[in-house]
């Protein structure tokens, strides 16, 4: 595949995107990750708290961070985004351990030729995405991508579905894993409450995050091919410091089993001063703890405001006590 693309009119429906290099997942991965995002989930930090709860004699990998993986082994096919729209149907098949090697399958599952704007033609691509390793299957899940075009539109018109509904809880209860998470104190949270985190964060280190995952989107590295006139921040960065916060909000988080979507609604840049809202939208017991599904907004502000404008809406589905 050629080093500048593909553009919107090289991808063909149904053809499979040559992959990026797999990767071999270390512990020190695991600590870059928490050095990027803050993110202080207990069971990829806690090794002997990880084995009291599993079972396993082995270091688990941050289910964040397999997320990036994941997506970073995509995006050979999204090197001329212009932006991501959206994650859909995101199911976290099980957990990885560390040690295990990731590898990702990327297919077009669909094309459609979006308006031209500031006569620059682009549009939508719809990926279909199998993450794993040599134990199978650990990550299913679509996304949509806008990308630029080449040489003009070239009359693309699949019927590209939007972002996820939720999924029923009792149709994820076969991604909770067997874990005991009695020994761990469950926090109050009641069904439709909203929490905001007091702890603003602010975005730095994104290049980092986008070479350390492989991501070759062009406008995450190089400020002179986005369309803001500066370097874009990785969609997922945001992401991660939306976990981040939950992870303090919700300290005995155990593993995120699912997404409803991830909908990046507005844009970030290196230096944004981010806030969280985390809201409870639903609650199923199930063996060992509780699948819990939030809603969390993350939003741009700065030193001077309270608040500012949306840019992620993330519905994740969340085993803990």
């Amino acid at each position: 595949m050629d080093n500048d693309g593909p553009y919107y009119d090289d991808f063909e429906h149904g053809m499979t995107i040559p992959p990026l290099p797999a990767v071999t997942v270390t512990e020190a991965d695991n600590v870059a990750y928490r050095m990027i995002t803050g993110d202080q989930h207990f069971a990829s930090a806690d090794q002997d708290a990880y084995q009291r709860v599993s079972g396993s004699s082995e270091a688990l990998v941050n289910p964040g961070l397999v997320m990036q993986f994941a997506i970073g082994q995509t995006t050979n096919a999204t090197r001329k985004a212009i932006a991501n729209l959206y994650y859909r149907s995101v199911r976290i098949l099980r957990s990885v351990e560390v040690g295990e090697t990731i590898k990702t399958t990327t297919t077009v599952l669909g094309l459609s030729d979006a308006k031209p704007k500031d006569g620059q033609h682009r549009g939508k691509v719809w990926l279909g995405i199998e993450t794993s390793t040599d134990r199978g299957p650990v990550v299913q899940y679509e996304r949509c991508a806008l990308v630029a075009s080449k040489s003009g539109s070239p009359g693309h018109s699949s019927e590209i579905p939007g972002p996820s509904d939720p999924a029923p809880l009792e149709g994820l209860t076969e991604l909770v894993p067997d874990w005991d998470l009695s020994s761990l104190t469950p926090t109050g949270w009641d069904l439709g409450e909203s929490r905001a985190d007091a702890m603003r964060d602010h975005v730095d280190l994104a290049p980092s995050l986008a070479r350390m995952t492989f991501n070759q989107a062009f406008v995450h590295r190089d400020a002179s091919a986005s369309i803001y006139g500066k370097r874009l921040v990785y969609g997922g960065h945001v992401q991660g410091l939306a976990q981040a916060s939950l992870s303090r909000l919700l300290p005995g988080v155990a593993t995120i089993v699912a997404w409803d979507g991830c909908d990046h609604v507005g844009p970030a840049f290196e230096g944004d001063l981010l806030e969280f809202r985390h809201e409870l939208k639903e609650i199923l017991p199930v063996k060992g703890g509780r699948l819990m599904r939030f809603e969390i907004r993350g939003s741009t502000t700065n030193e001077q405001e309270s608040s500012g404008s949306d840019i992620l809406v993330w519905t994740p589905i969340v085993f803990a006590p």
